[in-house]
């Protein structure tokens, strides 16, 4: 067993982080906050989604430590925390180098 890495205590923190990510409007969602910080209302016009489920995968998203809220006068913006983002990468990476190290090694039945 190995120690655990800085990558590998983020993405354990978050363990949904990649499940989060997998739904189409989350992703979406990301893709465009990517680009900086956005506005509900902003995320909605960039979507066509509604506002209320634009509001509940901002908050799933907000649990997860995927972004952040920062309010600014009379709005709220979200903004990613691109360490998530890279302790996933980083995860998933580690997960394929172990998955292609061990692509030989069949258990006994």
């Amino acid at each position: 067993m190995r120690p655990e890495t800085h990558q590998e205590a983020l993405i354990s923190a978050n363990p949904d982080v990649v499940r989060l990510l997998a739904d189409p409007l989350r992703a979406r969602i990301v893709q465009i906050l990517a680009d900086g910080p956005a506005t509900t209302s902003h995320l909605v016009a960039d979507t066509a989604a509604k506002q209320p489920n634009v509001s509940g995968h901002l908050k799933l998203l907000r649990e997860a430590g995927v972004v952040t809220a920062e309010p600014r006068g009379r709005f709220t913006y979200y903004r990613l925390v691109p360490e998530v983002l890279q302790g996933a990468a980083l995860h998933l990476a580690d997960l394929a180098a172990q998955a292609r190290a061990h692509s030989e090694n069949f258990r006994a039945c």
